[in-house]
């Protein structure tokens, strides 16, 4: 029901920022600090059928360093607890553009599938694997990826 905003107002980088914004409420609410993890982030905009389903993925460290450059381990996601927050970031957008009512989140709110959902099961399997996808997003971030 959202994804027509999605497609025909273009917004887009502002459900991945939205994305970013949720796992870092999400690091400090179960640290009780305030992180910065490595994150890459993309945004998809077709579902299995090649129909338009916008969507973000994203590459997350297991936690992040805080302001005195220390690292905080964040052993477990809660996937529930992640849609709905995501869920209230993209209500909280699509609120402030003036695209839907309250009423509207209201009702969504209370379905029992609201169509956002989160999957953090898929891990890097070794230490070497999870620091190699680091080194490619410094790779692709320096451009050095790419042959001109």
């Amino acid at each position: 029901m959202l994804r027509i905003f999605f497609k025909y107002k273009r917004l887009l980088d502002k459900l991945c920022h939205a994305a970013v914004r949720t796992l870092l409420l999400y690091f400090q609410a179960v640290t009780h600090t305030e992180l910065f993890p490595w994150v890459g982030a993309c945004i998809q905009t077709f579902g299995q059928k090649i129909n338009f389903h916008s969507h973000a993925h994203l590459l997350v460290t297991e936690g992040g360093k805080d302001y005195d450059g220390r690292f905080h381990h964040v052993s477990a996601f809660s996937d529930g607890l992640l849609a709905q927050m995501f869920a209230r970031e993209v209500f909280y957008l699509l609120l402030q553009k003036n695209l839907i009512f309250q009423s509207m989140v209201e009702k969504i709110m209370v379905w029992r599938y609201s169509g956002f959902s989160v999957h953090s099961k898929v891990k890097a399997p070794t230490k070497e694997e999870a620091e190699g996808v680091g080194d490619w997003g410094l790779a692709v971030a320096s451009n050095k990826l790419y042959k001109r």
